[in-house]
């Protein structure tokens, strides 16, 4: 498997709690940066939702437009629940992606679809929030690339409280 680049992208998330658990996600499954637009994040920050203290690993930084992330190499996959999106089942991750969300209460600007490579989305029953929109699709996209799994992930990655066996 080749070396990949994923990075989130957040419009003007409203929860910082969210954040904390988008940053959770992207720590988990790999993801190398957080990024996000506008002002509410930035004023709640210092509530400091990261209880795994990813940031200190991941950067998260604000920006203005997330088209100028779009590279010639970077595709930029919008995730919404739209008519005419893909199921996120059917859909082929880019090597290198950065996958906007919209926020929790509203949906993604259409000048970000319009310039979008992709614009994919999670088949549920009713919506999701952002941090669990997020682990799923970060999930998806570490389960269609990896080839197998071992029982040293269970053992690097449990809580140290955690000493369960099977059989």
């Amino acid at each position: 498997m080749s070396e990949s680049y994923s990075a989130i992208g957040l419009v003007n998330p409203k929860s910082p709690t969210n954040v904390g658990g988008v940053l959770r996600a992207a720590g988990c499954y790999g993801a190398q940066a957080v990024y996000f637009s506008g002002n509410r994040y930035a004023k709640a920050a210092k509530y400091h939702t990261d209880t795994k203290n990813i940031a200190d690993n991941i950067p998260i930084e604000q920006v203005d437009d997330f088209k100028v992330l779009k590279t010639s190499n970077r595709a930029l996959v919008c995730v919404e629940l739209v008519e005419g999106a893909i199921p996120l089942p059917e859909f082929k991750h880019p090597e290198d992606a950065l996958y906007v969300f919209g926020p929790e209460d509203g949906s993604l600007p259409q000048s970000i679809v319009d310039v979008a490579d992709a614009v994919v989305y999670v088949p549920t029953t009713g919506c999701m929030n952002l941090a669990a929109t997020v682990n799923v699709l970060l999930y998806d996209r570490m389960a269609k690339r990896t080839a197998s799994f071992d029982s040293q992930q269970v053992l690097t990655s449990r809580d140290t409280n955690n000493r369960l066996t099977v059989g």
